[in-house]
């Protein structure tokens, strides 16, 4: 046996072996998620939304609560120490000089001395801002009779895109929609395989390419199959890309065109999933995906695992687009709807 032959043969067995490794991973990958999944389909009542921010309540809030009560006067270094305050919880600095601003104006004008009524003022200038020329139509839940009803999903890498995709599907089911996902993650076989597990278990359909597929490609033939069979919600899984990388925000944009292709009016949501722990990159990541694919809301994903939670007071103020769902844990009833009211009570009452 020649040594050419003794490498050949060992290059066999790594590839083999690499292969082996791969399968192994996404077995694993799949037992962690049905374990999950059925973890979060027992659990029965939902834990409310002031426990599930409680890390940015006791950063924001219960800062501002021990700021004042240990100041008696309202002064020029209370306003600075609230403003390190609101910078450090990521409202962004142009958020919270915009509040500060607004705050002092309330001081002034009302002639307010006593600094116990700062939680109040705050939590009334919060309010506004969230609500200014906020949609209050927007439950994804009554669809105008519109099919499909195409929402689009983009994020960076690893922010849960796919998970949060697999919780919507189930919710929309148990409306009586008939749902189609499309995996236009082709990129990632261990993406395609786990939105095929959340659409088992949601008992919805999927389209599943093969990987390595051309993604408008996969996504133009998906939306043909659900007009097809006259499918109430399609739902298009894409794979993780950072905001950076031209080439493949162009790829997304050439999906978001190919959707109107099929579905003129489409796709009629075209969500960002971000991940609230980055803080204030995630209106970098916002302002590119923005650009690139014309978003219609975000999704806040990991809301209940950072003190950050301000970054939803951010994103609401610098770009005006409305954050529609939250993601406070890890149970199907753990995506919610956001609601303004409930948010701004959970962090400040």
């Amino acid at each position: 046996m020649d040594l050419n032959h003794v490498i050949f043969i060992l290059a066999g067995i790594i590839v083999i072996a690499f292969i082996i490794g791969i399968i192994i991973r996404v077995k694993k990958r799949s037992s962690e998620l049905e374990k999950t999944l059925k973890n979060e389909i027992s659990e029965k009542e939902p834990v409310s939304l002031k426990i599930k921010l409680a890390k940015t309540k006791n950063s924001f809030i219960g800062r501002i609560a021990d700021l004042v009560s240990q100041r008696e006067k309202l002064d020029e270094e209370l306003l600075e120490d609230l403003e390190e305050i609101l910078i450090q919880a990521d409202l962004g600095v142009k958020t919270t000089l915009d509040i500060i601003k607004k705050l002092s104006e309330k001081i002034r004008n009302e002639r307010i001395s006593n600094s116990s009524e700062i939680k109040q003022i705050l939590e009334n200038i919060v309010r506004e801002l969230l609500l200014k020329d906020y949609s209050l139509d927007s439950d994804f839940f009554h669809l105008q009779n519109k099919k499909p009803f195409v929402i689009l999903f983009a994020g960076v890498n690893g922010v849960g895109k796919t998970t949060t995709i697999g919780k919507l599907a189930k919710r929309f089911k148990d409306k009586g929609k008939s749902v189609l996902l499309i995996a236009a993650d082709t990129f990632r076989a261990a993406a395609i395989e786990q939105l095929s597990i959340w659409a088992d278990r949601a008992k919805v359909s999927i389209i599943k390419p093969q990987p390595g597929a051309d993604p408008a490609s996969v996504v133009y033939d998906g939306l043909i199959s659900a007009i097809n069979k006259k499918i109430d919600v399609v739902l298009i899984d894409t794979a993780g890309r950072q905001h950076t990388k031209i080439n493949l925000m162009n790829e997304l944009s050439k999906m978001s065109r190919t959707i109107k292709k099929v579905v003129p009016d489409g796709p009629q949501e075209t969500l960002l999933v971000v991940d609230a722990t980055t803080g204030q990159n995630a209106i970098s990541q916002a302002e590119m995906f923005n650009e690139a694919i014309n978003l219609t809301g975000l999704v806040l994903a990991k809301l209940d695992g950072t003190a950050k939670g301000g970054i939803v007071i951010g994103i609401k103020h610098q770009l005006n687009i409305p954050v529609k769902l939250i993601g406070v844990g890890e149970s199907l009833d753990d995506l919610r709807d956001f609601d303004v009211e409930e948010f701004v009570k959970a962090i400040f009452e």
